[in-house]
């Protein structure tokens, strides 16, 4: 199963990159949290320019151990930091594109966080954002029998939530997109991840010939249906700055610097 859910994630980098470099040969991307490279070094095979920001020493250094046994020079760079420092590593209004996956479960502040994210964006720029989805998760605890988690995940929302108490961070998609609304992004794409790739034994996806194959078109045909999105596993959003929005936001741009 291992297999399709990396590839449905490597899916939803391409999903964001195929939207926002319309009309452009090469992206200037940055991946916050993009830990080892995976992603960045792929990204970079297609012609595209990423810096990685990261607060793990070991992850970079496997990501330049990436970098440079595919030999792409000064195409993928990596930065030790976080998304409460990003602006003391890269300069405002630099990146076409930033990929926030599986970064706003764990920050402090994910509206914050979206601010720093909207300050390196040049005009027009787009965020491919992905978190967790909170009805996936309280239907994973409840069928294994978790009921007190179940309803503890099901009376909190994303912007009352205790991360050391509950874990990480999950959102309902109209939270997710009032947040990115809030930062002065207009979404532009909403994907539905691992609809049923994490309900699915892996006996059967590994044990039946072709099974893989069928399930990843099946997540790929299901994820931007609105029946399907609310409750799968990930929640990916893909939003377009609007300078004008983010500038009359009292609380956007101006809180990341």
């Amino acid at each position: 199963m291992g297999p399709v859910r990396a590839e449905l994630m490597w899916q939803s980098v391409v999903d964001a990159t195929d939207i926002a470099g319309t009309g452009t040969d090469g992206l200037d991307v940055l991946d916050l949290g993009g830990g080892t490279g995976g992603d960045a070094v792929r990204l970079a095979l297609l012609g595209h320019h990423v810096t990685v920001v990261d607060p793990s020493p070991d992850a970079l250094a496997s990501l330049h151990r990436r970098a440079a046994d595919a030999d792409l020079g000064d195409a993928v760079r990596g930065i030790q930091g976080d998304t409460a420092d990003l602006l003391d590593h890269v300069d405002p209004q630099s990146f076409d594109l930033v990929i926030c996956h599986g970064v706003l479960e764990h920050v402090d502040d994910p509206a914050e966080a979206l601010a720093a994210v909207a300050t390196v964006l040049r005009p027009g720029g787009h965020v491919s954002v992905v978190v967790a989805g909170r009805l996936a998760a309280i239907t994973a605890r409840a069928l294994a029998g978790d009921f007190a988690t179940a309803q503890a995940l099901l009376t909190t929302t994303a912007d009352a939530w205790d991360v050391r108490a509950l874990g990480p961070r999950r959102f309902g998609l109209d939270e997710l997109q009032d947040l990115l609304a809030a930062r002065g992004f207009v979404s532009v794409a909403t994907n539905g991840l691992r609809v049923f790739a994490d309900l699915v034994p892996s006996a059967i996806v590994d044990g039946e010939p072709g099974a893989r194959d069928a399930l990843f078109a099946l997540e790929r045909l299901a994820r931007t249906s609105h029946d399907f999105t609310s409750v799968s596993a990930g929640l990916q959003s893909i939003a377009r700055l609007d300078l004008e929005s983010a500038s009359s936001d009292p609380g956007g741009k101006s809180a990341a610097l």
